[in-house]
């Protein structure tokens, strides 16, 4: 099993300074190395692929280029579960002020409550975050989530990482479901519906 894990907006609380209201963290979820690669190359040899040259971010792509992604990826073999945070729902001192802690708490959940998914897991992280950061949350992810579940985690950049781009435009996708004052706030996780497996509204 592979798993690849970015993330939409930032962990910030100073929303009236342009931080997100919402974050939402997303694991693309593929049964076997052979589903992986077959998403791979499917989105590599896409019409999108030839017609966006740079990396898929949702937050950067235009209207097209999403609708053109996600019609893409229906033929391939993946699932996604996501967890969104509404931070006006956050009460704890220390997720508000550290941004580190912030991110692995719900990295950390997402993983946690998988509904036993999760099965011996490769998993991919967007590698942001220092040195320090990736080796704190990856053994995080090894000591709460026990044996059998997670076989390893590596951080990849993911301007080289198509699957990690994948992972992104499925949260940024998700994300802006819950903003209402976007337009077109639904139209690209309703394109993605087919895969969502699920989402969880933290509270």
């Amino acid at each position: 099993m592979l798993v690849f894990i970015d993330e939409s907006g930032d962990p910030g609380f100073k929303i009236e300074r342009g931080a997100s209201p919402i974050f939402v963290v997303a694991m693309v979820i593929f049964e076997d190395d052979t589903a992986a690669r077959r998403a791979q190359e499917c989105i590599q040899e896409s019409d999108v692929r030839r017609a966006h040259a740079s990396e898929f971010k949702f937050n950067k792509c235009s209207f097209d280029v999403r609708d053109r992604f996600f019609s893409c990826v229906q033929t391939c073999d993946f699932k996604v579960r996501a967890i969104v945070v509404r931070k006006d729902r956050i009460y704890s001192p220390r997720l508000k002020a550290d941004k580190e802690s912030f991110y692995q708490y719900f990295v950390n959940q997402m993983m946690r409550y998988d509904n036993r998914v999760l099965r011996d897991a490769k998993v991919v992280i967007d590698g942001s975050g220092d040195r320090e950061f990736r080796q704190n949350l990856n053994a995080q992810l090894r000591k709460r989530l026990g044996q059998g579940v997670i076989r390893s985690v590596r951080f990849r950049d993911s301007a080289g990482d198509v699957l990690v781009q994948l992972a992104d435009m499925c949260a940024g996708a998700i994300a802006r479901s819950y903003r209402p004052d976007r337009p077109e706030a639904n139209r690209w996780r309703e394109a993605l519906r087919p895969k969502i497996d699920d989402v969880w509204d933290f509270k």
